[in-house]
This record gives structure tokens, C-alpha cells and sequence, in this order.
């Protein structure tokens, strides 16, 4: 320190802290040599409180208010310095700042997923982020086990500790509270306030800080887990699967019939909804037709048919589905079919046992003659 700096600092009786920073904890107030004049003024305004240490031991403690140093005011520090009477000379003691005002925007978050066993899911791994808020509530007990004699604490330099104790104790809530996974999202503040009192329980009398508030902001779940969930809930908005389907395939048969120059393609897709709609409208047909004489007898072995459109094999189909297809006009006279026994491809018309399926229906008989 130079010759100026010193002379300063022996004519300047006035100690306090202007705070301009937002998370700064404790502040020294710098003094050559650490020697405080006889009667000088401490300053000590709202959100702070200043201690006095002297030869390594705390001694007074000062809340916000206007002070003249004396032996009046400073019974720990008189004593300590063996003062049984007033004194004149400059006195030496570290003046440190506190701040009492709450520190709010600290984040805090897992920075490894949690596991956590559900009822629903199973074992499944779970994220967590928020915020908090610091306060020092103890400024003896914050100096003797975290500042020591740092002249300059800043906030950061605690917030690693806090956030794993965070995390730990949100990994305990969570064992605890045993909440299934889709429920997690209703009792955040629940969640909240228990982790806020286990990590309070814990840096209270420990550290002289206090935690007043503690906010979870999101628990997240893994990816998969969430594109599960994204799934059943589509299939809970769709209701009947099987109405669902049926309005699906009567939806592009509309659109193949409005669009009757799609070529092949458009085609091939009708034809398909054709047959997936007859395959459905014949078991229904079939179990409402009531049972007579006991009962029925074994159905005839089905033949299995093939068709080819536009260079793809389709099938197999049964009777009921190719007639189906012969009368909605998909399948043609010309279309080529195939089933087991055959030797080769041919013709619909030209096959016995579809043949009938294009029989030109019989006219009814002439009016008779007037």
C-alpha cells in the first residue's frame, strides 16, 4: 500500500458498505493495517450486518443502524482487548459485511437422471430442474465455517454445495413420497416444500444460510417413456379401434373415387379397402345369422385366391371376398387370378369356378301382348 493509500486510510473514520453487486455474502471492509480509530462511525444499512473480529475470535455484532465505536458499544471487543478504561489510541479489528437480502435467481438441477421405481411403468430414470434462493441468518456461525478470512465471498462459491445437497435431497423426497410417474406433474410445490426442509435442516445451524424459497420447475421423464405416453394417449382420444379403422378405409375409398385418374396406384388401394371392408362385413354377417338345429356343420374347405394388379400379387382372398370385388367392379372379367391347383395365371371369366361370378343377369319375360 502506498503512502497516500495509508494516510487515507488513518484520516477516513467512517466504515461502511455500499453493495452493488447481487451476490456478494460477506465483504471486509479494507483498513490499513486493519486499525479503526477511537469513535469512528460504522454505517450498517438495511440488508446488512457488520461483525467485528479481533486476533482471530468474533466479537460484536452490529445490525443495521448508525454507530460510533467506543467502549460502550463494543463489550466483547473491550474485552477481549483487556480495555478496564477508556482508550484514545486506534484499535486494530476486521470489520466484515454480511448481507442479509435474499439471493433468488440460484438454478439448481440433476445433472445425472434419478431413478425412481412406478407402479405403472416400472423402474424408470427421471430429471429435475428449478430455482432457489440464499440468505444468511447466522453471520458468526457463516464466518467461522464457510468465509473464514475471505474478503470477498461471493455466492458461487457456496452454490456447487447447495445444488448437491438439493439433488440429494430430491432424490430422498422422491423414494419417499412414492408418487407415480403421471402424477408427478400435480405435486410439484408438495415435492418443493419437502426438499426445501431437508436441505434447510441441513444448513441452518450448519452454515448460518437459510433457504427461503425452493421452486421445481420441470420433472422430465425419459424420451422413450414420453413417446409411450404420446402414443396411448392418441389410442385413448381414438376410442374404437376398429370404428376408427373402418372410418380410415371409407375415407380413401372417397378419396380414390373422386380422384378416378390417380391410375394404378390409386387402383390398387381401393381394391384393398374393398376386400379389408368385405372381410369385415362377412364374420359379422356370419355370427348374426342364428344357429338352427343344433349345431352347424364344418365349413367347406375355402379356396384361397390371388390376383394381379398392376404387376403386384395381392391376396389371398376367399369366395365371399372375390364376389365382393366382382360386383363393386374391381374385379374384372380380364383380371388375372390364380389359386392352388391351377397351372397358370388366366383370366377371371375364364375360370369354372368364377365364371358365374360374370353371368350378364337374365331379363325378365316380355309384357304379353295387348
Amino acid at each position: 500500500m502506498g503512502l497516500f493509500d495509508k494516510l487515507r486510510g488513518e484520516l477516513i473514520d467512517i466504515i461502511e458498505w455500499i453493495d452493488d453487486s447481487n451476490h456478494t455474502l460477506v465483504w471486509r471492509f479494507p483498513r490499513y493495517n486493519n486499525e479503526i480509530k477511537n469513535g469512528a462511525h460504522l454505517i450498517v444499512r438495511p440488508g446488512q450486518v457488520a461483525v467485528l473480529v479481533h486476533d482471530g475470535e468474533i466479537a460484536d455484532l452490529y445490525q443495521p443502524g448508525h454507530y460510533e465505536l467506543t467502549t460502550q458499544n463494543m463489550p466483547i471487543m473491550t474485552t477481549l482487548a483487556s480495555w478496564k478504561y477508556g482508550f484514545e489510541s486506534p484499535f486494530k479489528a476486521e470489520v466484515y459485511f454480511v448481507s442479509t437480502r435474499q439471493i433468488t435467481d440460484l438454478k439448481w438441477g440433476t445433472p445425472n437422471p434419478i431413478m425412481m421405481r412406478d407402479s405403472e411403468f416400472g423402474p424408470i430414470r427421471i430429471r429435475a430442474f428449478g430455482t432457489y434462493a440464499l440468505k444468511a441468518i447466522e453471520p458468526k456461525a457463516l464466518l467461522r465455517e464457510i468465509v473464514g478470512t475471505d474478503g470477498d465471498f461471493q455466492s458461487d462459491e457456496i452454490t456447487g454445495l447447495l445444488r448437491s445437497m438439493i439433488t440429494s435431497s430430491f432424490s430422498d423426497v422422491i423414494g419417499k413420497l412414492n408418487i407415480p410417474a403421471l402424477d408427478l406433474a400435480s405435486r410439484y410445490q408438495e415435492i418443493a416444500a419437502a426438499v426445501r426442509a431437508e436441505v434447510v435442516e441441513q444448513i441452518d445451524d450448519e452454515y448460518g444460510l437459510d433457504c427461503p424459497q425452493l421452486i421445481v420447475v420441470n420433472i422430465s421423464l425419459p424420451e422413450a417413456v414420453e413417446k409411450a405416453l404420446d402414443t396411448r394417449t392418441s389410442m385413448g382420444v381414438i376410442g374404437d379401434m376398429n370404428r376408427f379403422q373402418q372410418y380410415q378405409m371409407g375415407q380413401a375409398m372417397t378419396a380414390a373415387a373422386e380422384n378416378p385418374g390417380g391410375g394404378g396406384a390409386a387402383e390398387g388401394m381401393g381394391l384393398g379397402m374393398g376386400f379389408a371392408m368385405a372381410n369385415r362385413m362377412m364374420p359379422q354377417m356370419g355370427a348374426a345369422a342364428p344357429a338352427a338345429g343344433g349345431a352347424p356343420p364344418p365349413p367347406p374347405p375355402s379356396v384361397a385366391w390371388h390376383i394381379a394388379v398392376n404387376g403386384e400379387t395381392r391376396g389371398p382372398f376367399t369366395m365371399q371376398q372375390m364376389a365382393a370385388g366382382v360386383s363393386s367392379g374391381e374385379v374384372k372379367a380380364d383380371t388375372a387370378v390364380w389359386s392352388a391347383g391351377m397351372q397358370a395365371w388366366a383370366a377371371a371369366s375364364t375360370v369354372p369356378q368364377l365364371a358365374s361370378l360374370f353371368a350378364a343377369a337374365t331379363p325378365p319375360p316380355p309384357p304379353p301382348p295387348a
